[in-house]
């Protein structure tokens, strides 16, 4: 018997309407406000904003880039 496993369909982790020019947006404006050196807390933000950016980039070889930060 397996235990601790749901059967229940779980939602994407971001099940966002943002496009990723609007993620990127935030993103350099995070960096911005931080100066160029992210605390610990904004290092998080960061990692949560890129992992959704990621999501709603388009997902062809030639424009899968990085975000641009500055």
């Amino acid at each position: 018997m397996i235990h601790g496993m749901s059967t229940t369909q779980r939602r994407a982790p971001f099940d966002t309407e943002r496009t990723a020019a609007e993620v990127n947006e935030e993103i350099r404006a995070l960096w911005l406000r931080a100066g160029g050196t992210l605390s610990g807390e904004q290092r998080r933000v960061y990692q949560r904003l890129v992992l959704e950016w990621s999501a709603a980039a388009p997902h062809s070889h030639e424009q899968s880039r990085s975000p641009k930060v500055a």
